[in-house]
């Protein structure tokens, strides 16, 4: 299982939608996807209509510790290959007691779902196997900050992929990303930047040049460019991949080249 963890300090640079449409371009292509929402906003769990308001959510439980099985946790959606792990605002409680506790696993709460064992899909669809074998790929959808659920998901993360929108304060914001990777490094050696993900690209002047400057003044790898669509708007009511929603929209286009790219594998 590939761990990728969507990580920007700065808000408002899609990286929900780019979890949510990652996972179902993979899921599209055969892979069977773990989702887990990182963030108490709980909107990677209301995109696949799995958010619940009332009860302590699934990824609290992990943060804390207050599990015994991997089912407790992990929820089927609509499709079959893409389970999820939900957060809501008890996330933020869970967050600030774990910074008081002086535990020596504070930053390994996540790795334990890692190595749970979940009933698998396919030919493993009546056994129990170990989460990382049960699935290709675990996106995380992650706060723009750096708490402590924050650093565990970066323990177990394999490749960061941070979305960005061309504007000045983004690309400043990318060296803090990147210094807050290599201090992550310290727990978790293997842990790599994969590159910037452009989202809501308009081809003006002012964002071209912008790109142009990624490309040719820095080190970032550019993953992808994601045009605007207003589609995009539309569909936060809808509640389904945009793919699903306007699959020749600019957007759903765009996270589609960029998954075949990142995989080599088209659909």
């Amino acid at each position: 299982m590939k761990t990728i963890s969507i990580l920007n300090l700065k808000g408002g640079v899609a990286k929900t939608f780019t979890a949510a449409n990652m996972a179902y371009e993979l899921y599209r292509r055969g892979y069977k996807v773990l989702l887990i929402d990182n963030d108490k906003q709980g909107n990677l769990s209301k995109a696949y209509s799995r958010y619940d308001a009332e009860n302590v959510a699934p990824i609290t439980r992990l943060l804390a510790g207050d599990w015994e099985s991997a089912d407790e946790l992990i929820q089927h959606t609509e499709y079959e290959g893409i389970d999820i792990v939900t957060a809501n605002m008890s996330l933020f409680g869970a967050t600030w007691n774990l910074t008081k506790e002086d535990s020596e696993n504070q930053i390994e709460r996540y790795k334990a779902l890692v190595t749970a064992k979940v009933l698998g899909f396919g030919y493993a669809k009546f056994d129990y196997i170990e989460t990382e074998r049960a699935y290709d790929y675990c996106i995380i959808d992650n706060p723009p900050d750096i708490g402590l659920n924050v650093v565990n998901a970066l323990a177990i993360t394999d490749e960061v992929i941070v979305p960005v929108k061309v504007d000045e304060d983004a690309l400043e914001g990318l060296d803090i990303v990147t210094e807050q990777i290599e201090d992550a490094k310290a727990f978790n050696p293997a842990l790599k930047l994969a590159g910037v993900l452009i989202t809501s690209y308009q081809n003006t002047d002012g964002e071209a040049a912008g790109v142009e400057w990624l490309e040719q003044k820095t080190d970032f790898n550019i993953l992808g460019i994601i045009r605007y669509s207003k589609k995009v708007a539309e569909n936060t009511f809808m509640r389904k991949p945009i793919y699903e929603y306007s699959p020749c929209c600019g957007a759903a286009q765009g996270y589609k080249k960029f998954v075949t790219a990142y995989t080599g594998k088209a659909r």
